[in-house]
């Protein structure tokens, strides 16, 4: 009787791994996907769609924090390097963070990593060359998210903070 049942709970057993496997696979891929879509509605690729200050009306992300300032852009590196400009904000926290097409964090810079200057990235798959200023981010994939905070306190301070972030720039070589 138990020979009978073992094949159906082996050929289960691997189609539930293979399943679950697949699934983690699949999932940041998606997920990157459907925000690189999202984000190619507000701009287009290699260009940063800058958001205005998150309220309960115009979130567009899970639980944005409502003293940051989002500026994102979509990049593409299949047909060359992408440059990323980042301006500084004096007495103000900021970052940039570039994700890859599965989610993965290929770089970080913020102001206390640039003491002040601009961040200057050049974001590229592998046999492309960076130009001279630019810190070189090898991605494993061709596209990814560009994500700029900046900490917005008080509040008031968020007019002379866009027009500031409104300098950054994402573009291709």
């Amino acid at each position: 009787m138990m020979r009978r049942w073992l094949f159906p709970i082996l050929a289960g057993t691997v189609m539930a791994i293979g399943a679950y496997h697949a699934t983690l696979l699949a999932t940041p891929f998606a997920l990157m996907q459907a925000a690189i879509m999202k984000v190619g509605k507000q701009a287009p690729a290699n260009q940063f769609a800058f958001s205005p200050m998150t309220t309960a009306e115009n979130q567009t992300i899970v639980r944005p924090s409502p003293d940051l300032s989002y500026s994102v852009c979509a990049f593409d590196v299949s047909k060359g390097p992408v440059l990323v400009d980042v301006q500084p904000v004096p007495d103000h926290y900021w970052s940039v963070s570039i994700f890859d097409a599965r989610t993965d964090v290929a770089a970080v810079r913020s102001d206390r990593d640039t003491k002040g200057a601009p961040a200057r990235l050049a974001l590229m798959k592998q046999g492309q060359t960076a130009p001279a200023g630019y810190d070189p981010v090898r991605v494993g994939y061709d596209r990814g998210l560009v994500l700029i905070r900046i900490l917005v306190a008080p509040a008031s301070t968020f007019p002379t903070i866009d027009a500031i972030r409104r300098k950054s720039t994402c573009k291709q070589v």
